[in-house]
């Protein structure tokens, strides 16, 4: 089976025995990858801790940790623990959130995102390889900060999830891989051969830093349900500022400010109603198994090395959506 993840949900409509039965059915189905996110509600490492004891030998990973919520000893401690949990099977996904989510929900100024995370990695990196770390940075001043013996045989890897050139850039000279969010097909050579040359110019392999991406899906059941609930999802992303100058630059600049300006007028219903056919078939796939697995084929060749699925819910049966997606692909 070509490579695939999927990513779950930590959705509290499902209970924890759904989830779990996603992941092992996801891993029976052959997938390479279990992605959870963070955002609001349930932390992503406690579930993935779960399916650390439920499953054998799917890779899991957070997709992603927000890098303001945690310092960087936190997330260096998470993932060596996880790492012992899963067998190495843990891969750290990270990347910065948003300015009003962190400031408003966390109580913590959001600023230098790039150099923020330079500085993360280079810290949780320096910790799992069991070195004391003492650093003066702009955002992390550290003296003889280590893990001690937690750091022995941990193996793990960081993905960097990126949107504009400049986090893509810093991905490609630092990271294991990016974890692109919904993957626009029409920007992926882009983002791939910016991701390439900035590998290349720090003397790195352009084929060291693996390429992964979210692609929203929805397979069978009513299309017409599927379509609104995708056109109010990416309305909402409309409201951050980084999602709506990364869909005006993949070439949706008029949806964007039509869907502002009615997100500014209180209108989220209006706002969906400016989420074109053609933006949706860009972003996002629905429609038949056999389509979505086409679609997903042709975004590969585009670039994407490791697609991950992100099945979304319509209806009440909030399961048997992933399950479709799941199962739409051979084992």
């Amino acid at each position: 089976m070509p490579r695939l993840g999927v990513r779950l949900e930590n959705d509290p409509r499902l209970s924890l025995g759904d989830l779990v039965d996603l992941a092992q059915l996801a891993e029976q189905r052959g997938f390479e990858f279990i992605w959870v996110p963070e955002g609001g509600g349930r932390d992503a490492l406690t579930l993935l801790t779960t399916f650390a004891r439920a499953t054998l030998n799917i890779k899991l990973a957070t997709g992603i940790l927000p890098i303001f919520n945690r310092t960087p000893m936190t997330m260096a401690m998470s993932a060596a623990g996880l790492a012992m949990a899963s067998g190495n099977r843990f891969v750290l996904g990270l990347g910065t959130g948003h300015k009003g989510p962190v400031e408003s929900g966390h109580g913590v100024p959001f600023g230098r995102p790039v150099g923020r995370m330079r500085e993360t990695v280079e810290i949780i990196r320096s910790l799992l390889r069991g070195d004391a770390v003492t650093t003066d940075g702009k955002d992390f001043k550290m003296q003889n900060a280590r893990l001690g013996k937690a750091a022995e045989g941990v193996e793990v890897p960081v993905y960097i999830a990126a949107l504009g050139p400049q986090m893509v850039a810093l991905t490609g000279q630092m990271a294991n891989g990016v974890l692109l969010n919904w993957t626009a097909s029409a920007y992926l050579p882009t983002a791939v051969e910016q991701l390439q040359d900035a590998a290349q110019a720090a003397g790195r392999s352009a084929s060291a830093v693996d390429v992964a991406g979210y692609v929203r899906m929805a397979v069978g059941g009513d299309e017409a349900a599927a379509r609104r609930d995708l056109q109010k999802q990416i309305s909402r992303y409309a409201s951050l500022p980084f999602y709506r100058d990364f869909f005006a630059g993949s070439g949706f600049a008029k949806e964007m400010q039509a869907a502002g300006e009615a997100l500014e007028a209180g209108d989220g219903e209006r706002a969906a109603d400016f989420i074109s056919q053609e933006m949706q078939d860009e972003v996002a796939v629905v429609g038949s198994a056999e389509h979505c697995v086409a679609e997903i084929e042709r975004r590969r060749l585009l670039g994407l090395r490791l697609p991950v699925i992100a099945p979304y819910a319509v209806g009440a049966d909030v399961k048997e959506s992933y399950v479709r997606a799941i199962e739409a692909f051979q084992g």
